[in-house]
């Protein structure tokens, strides 16, 4: 089967930009090419770090950045090439305007398209997809890994499929990492905007005693709840197709939305009435230039900010509604 590759062509510095900006749009799996990362292995902090460096690895840093997407060749894939571009057209005009900073350049922002056979890639994703823990006790491991548990380990099994996000990135893990520090045992948790499931299967292990996630891909949810099923939290753990402004009937002590900045802000009032009095609602997918921002907005909801926490260009913030 034949699919698209999109390349976008940044510098360093548009890199996050870029996939912000796809995330924008929809698209939440991306590959990075970043020439910068072969200096940071080349600079040597350990006398374990490396032993050998293949020649080709070397030959990268001649490589131009860029930020990769791949589609299905269909009428889907074709929609989603023309929202890319629109998405990518809309970030060179904010960059020329100077919303990243005066003289930030991030790059030429061009889109690249070639149509390329799968059976070179199909599967070759999953290579860079390796077991990580992500938290203290969490680790998420891919269901074709071998992985000896410690004796804390939560390890959440996960085959994403391609579609979906393999819960490594700085979002993912800035959930997952609150959730083990505010998350009580018997506590009820409600998962906005699920994907594959693993905030929700996180909820379970950490020992939620209900735990729904809402996701209106209906995709996603046939996703989340085979891999909620593979980690054996059915039980505890379900996923629908929902939107959060309607029709959903669940009041929750912990509420994660890992969305990006702007859905966080519209979303907030509707969070506030799913949670419980005391109740914690932790919200990711922030940039870290919009921090300010979608603190003020989830303020205006009647929350109070407990903590804000960054790993590079993103943030978390949890928030809390006052006892009753």
């Amino acid at each position: 089967m034949k699919y698209i590759q999109v390349d976008i062509n940044v510098k360093r510095e548009g890199i996050e930009p870029a996939v912000s900006a796809l995330l924008g749009v929809g698209i939440t799996d991306t590959v990075v090419e970043d020439p910068a990362d072969i200096e940071d292995l080349l600079d040597k902090k350990n006398e374990y770090d490396w032993d050998y460096v293949d020649e080709s690895v070397l030959q990268l840093q001649e490589e131009a950045p860029k930020v990769t997407v791949f589609l299905e060749d269909d009428e889907e894939g074709r929609n989603k090439l023309q929202s890319i571009k629109v998405a990518v057209e809309a970030l060179r005009i904010e960059a020329e305007a100077g919303i990243f900073g005066e003289g930030v350049d991030l790059g030429p922002l061009t889109v690249e398209v070639s149509i390329e056979d799968d059976s070179q890639w199909k599967d070759n994703w999953k290579e860079y997809f390796k077991p990580k823990k992500v938290g203290r006790r969490i680790v998420v491991k891919p269901t074709w890994y071998d992985y000896e548990a410690g004796r804390d380990d939560l390890v959440i099994e996960l085959d994403p499929g391609m579609a979906f996000g393999t819960g490594t990135h700085e979002t993912t893990t800035l959930c997952l990492q609150l959730m083990e520090d505010y998350l009580k045992p018997g506590d009820k948790v409600l998962d906005v905007g699920c994907g594959s499931g693993i905030l929700s299967i996180a909820g379970a292990l950490l020992e939620a005693s209900e735990v729904l996630g809402v996701e209106i891909d209906p995709v996603a949810v046939d996703v989340a709840r085979e891999n909620i099923a593979l980690n054996g939290v059915s039980g505890t753990a379900r996923a629908q197709y929902g939107d959060l402004t309607k029709g959903i009937d669940f009041r929750a002590n912990l509420i994660v939305a890992n969305l990006m900045a702007d859905l966080v802000m519209m979303l907030s009032s509707d969070v506030a009435r799913h949670l419980l009095p005391g109740g914690k609602y932790i919200s990711s997918g922030i940039l870290v230039e919009k921090r300010d921002q979608v603190a003020q907005a989830i303020r205006d909801c009647g929350f109070a900010i407990d903590e804000i926490r960054e790993d590079g260009m993103w943030c978390a913030i949890v928030a809390s509604l006052p006892e009753e």
